[in-house]
């Protein structure tokens, strides 16, 4: 049984993965602001969240791996880059409150801390955070080591870079080169059906289709760019139809494109069904906010393999 604690825990790609792998999971708490974001991991997962009658004696909450992905919207170059100064309370900051978690918890601390965030965060602007950070942990008895990693290079046709760093308490740096990859395929295999309502109208974005720069919007074939939370945000990605119209991603590839089964998302759509004729922004947003489940997968082969 692996006994994990998700802050920032969005809707539970590190739990889905765990549970893709067939690893007993047990999760400590579950920390969430977005209550639509809960709502979808409380359906994703309705089954393992039965309430049951425990007894206290000898309880270990002591979590073997904590998870953090704290808001990069202060770190991103789509975002203002307010940073992630201590004490400016920005979204990005609570990186500092991890921190202080895990000093809270003494004897208790986790074996194993994973935080992941944008490629930003290592730019000379971001850095000085960064090292910070790193600094915190090895204070606190960790070795971390870090990789930018890419959702391509685990078996998913979207483009998406993000700085993954994980701290083993005591133990030696965790190696990224010998992570299990897996070579993606064509984003055609992850394509549905879609409605009317993916069809693109929007001005704002036909009227840049085939630009350059940060205002426009790509027509993607082979692979999608990195999914975000609005589906038109610029920069946009399209997908060209024999008509000569163009489409969105629907809802389902984009949880597709983030390593989550239909069964997964037809729970979260059961919780938002949203409106009829309208795009369901609560689903876009939970997936642009996500961490690719298959990265999670290979992180966890590997340190299930260090005798957790």
């Amino acid at each position: 049984m692996i006994q994990i604690l998700e802050l920032f825990g969005g809707i539970g790609s590190p739990r889905i993965a765990l549970r893709n792998l067939g690893v007993p999971v047990k999760a400590i708490d579950y920390v969430e602001i977005d209550e639509k974001a809960v709502r979808s991991y409380n359906a994703m997962f309705e089954n393992e969240l039965a309430y049951k009658t425990q007894s206290v004696v000898g309880y270990n909450l002591k979590p073997d791996i904590l998870i953090h992905g704290s808001p990069c919207q202060d770190f991103s170059i789509a975002g203002k880059q307010k940073g992630a100064d201590e004490g400016t309370e920005t979204r990005s900051s609570l990186m500092w409150e991890t921190i202080n978690i895990i000093k809270q918890m003494g004897k208790w601390k986790p074996r194993v801390v994973i935080w992941e965030n944008v490629k930003n965060v290592l730019s000379k602007h971001m850095r000085h955070n960064f090292n910070r950070y790193l600094e915190e942990m090895q204070k606190l008895g960790y070795n971390s080591n870090f990789e930018t990693l890419n959702a391509m290079d685990f078996g998913l046709p979207q483009r998406r870079e993000r700085v993954f760093t994980i701290s083993i308490l005591g133990g030696e740096l965790f190696n990224f080169r010998t992570l299990e990859r897996k070579k993606a395929p064509s984003l055609q295999e992850f394509l549905s059906e879609y409605e009317e309502k993916h069809i693109v109208t929007q001005p704002s974005v036909l009227n840049h289709i085939g630009e350059k720069g940060i205002k426009r919007a790509d027509i993607i074939k082979d692979y999608a760019n990195t999914i975000t939370c609005k589906v038109m945000r610029s920069p946009a990605q399209v997908i060209a139809l024999d008509d000569g119209r163009y489409r969105y991603l629907t809802e389902k590839e984009c949880w597709r494109l983030q390593g989550y089964s239909d069964e997964d998302f037809e729970a979260a759509l059961k919780a938002h069904p949203g409106k009829p004729g309208k795009l369901n922004g609560a689903l876009y947003k939970q997936a642009g906010n996500s961490i690719p489940v298959p990265i999670f997968e290979s992180i966890f082969k590997q340190l299930l393999n260090l005798n957790m």
